[in-house]
């Protein structure tokens, strides 16, 4: 009886937090697919992944990878710049020999 307890207890775990409606929504996803595919394994992953919700760390990690990647076009900017304003007090290659 205990046993009965503690599966109705995780059914009722998994009804609540939306994971027997979701597998529930696969399964029959995979069910009226005309032509099944050779995998049902990779059709419940691919599908699974597809309609779970975005964790907030990779999200807040790919913010973190935009605004890097924004910083670091501009420091590439800047860099150029200052290059081509530093190239205008440097004297010539060939000058510099000379002294």
């Amino acid at each position: 009886q205990a046993a009965d307890s503690k599966r109705e207890q995780f059914r009722r775990y998994l009804e609540k937090s939306g994971v027997l409606d979701t597998l529930t929504k696969v399964l029959v996803a995979l069910y009226e697919e005309p032509e099944k595919p050779n995998s049902a394994l990779d059709f419940l992953k691919h599908h699974l992944g597809a309609s779970a919700p975005e964790n907030p760390e990779i999200e807040a990690l790919r913010l973190e990878v935009a605004e890097m990647k924004e910083k670091y076009e501009a420091v590439l900017e800047e860099n150029k710049k200052l290059k081509t304003k530093l190239a205008q007090y440097e004297p010539p290659q060939d000058e510099k020999h000379g002294e």
